[in-house]
């Protein structure tokens, strides 16, 4: 139980801090758009604030499907 709280806990601390540069995607192993949101700066702003509200709400996943929750 509580390896899941740290992962949600670091997915996101990654996100708010560099999540710009898709850091929190590949920390759950989302290497594409981890790639995507590097090259466009968290698609330009919009996709990591969707990506930062999907990891509050406990609705972010990992590449398995896995939810990443608190």
């Amino acid at each position: 139980m509580a390896g899941v709280k740290a992962n949600w806990l670091i997915t996101l601390l990654l996100c708010i801090f560099v999540g710009a540069l898709g850091i929190h995607r590949f920390f759950v192993g989302k290497i594409g758009t981890g790639l995507l949101y590097l090259f466009t700066f968290g698609l330009f702003g919009i996709g990591w604030i969707y990506d930062l509200i999907m990891i509050v709400i406990g609705k972010f996943t990992t590449k398995s499907g896995a939810k990443v929750a608190a």
